[in-house]
């Protein structure tokens, strides 16, 4: 879902920069916020988590001794609370997903985000040891990038664009992709052609929950 004309002001939608001479764009693209809503603030958890609490307030309530009428009308102020708050976060993800884009290079990996103060984070295909495929049943899926062993990235700065719970050792994750598997595929022959090497074929497996399986190297093999 990302917003090009957003960035109507840089000179390449999603760069800082002109491209230096020799360096093509491959592959653009950006987040979907019913993803983002989704996978990274848990909108159906937040929702369960509402109705567990209305029906123990109701059942509490009835063992009480109150009618049960009277505590289901009790119970229905919940409703407006989670609404709000998944509202508040649904709308959150959009502006995420609004201002975020992902380009693939010849050379690098750049992820342009950030609501309020838009920021550029290059990855240059020198720092990428591995990369993986991670992809759903509904079709999207990130691509998470593990660093080579001495490069370092913080989680904070890259959040939301970073693998879950990696807190001590981040990997920027191109995040909530409706066309993963293509970015990926992408990212594997450019990763193969900057190494010198051939392509590995790409297996994907969609079941959930995923956990994605290194691109083994810089050999640019992308698999799930």
């Amino acid at each position: 879902m990302c917003d090009p004309d957003k960035f109507k002001d840089e000179p390449i939608p999603g760069l800082p920069d002109d491209l230096p001479e020799g360096e093509d764009i491959l592959w653009r693209g950006g987040p979907a916020w019913k993803a983002l809503a989704m996978h990274v603030f848990h909108v159906r958890a937040i929702a369960i988590y509402f109705a567990a609490v209305m029906v123990w307030q109701i059942t509490s309530a009835v063992m009480a001794g109150t009618a049960f009428n009277v505590a289901l009308a009790n119970a229905l102020f919940l409703i407006p609370m989670a609404f709000g708050v998944i509202s508040l976060l649904g709308l959150l993800a959009w502006l995420i997903a609004r201002s975020t884009i992902y380009t693939i290079t010849t050379d690098r990996v750049v992820i342009r985000a950030g609501v309020a103060l838009p920021k550029a984070i290059n990855i240059p295909f020198s720092l990428v040891g591995s990369a993986a495929l991670n992809l759903r049943k509904s079709g999207n899926g990130d691509i998470p990038l593990q660093l080579n062993g001495h490069h370092k990235a913080y989680y904070m700065p890259l959040w939301p664009h970073v693998r879950p719970w990696r807190l001590f050792n981040a990997q920027p994750m191109l995040r909530g992709l409706p066309d993963a598997k293509a970015g990926a595929e992408v990212l594997a022959r450019a990763l193969a052609a900057k190494a010198g090497q051939a392509p590995t074929p790409i297996a994907v497996d969609s079941p959930e929950p995923v956990r994605p399986k290194a691109m083994p190297g810089r050999t640019a093999a992308a698999n799930s």
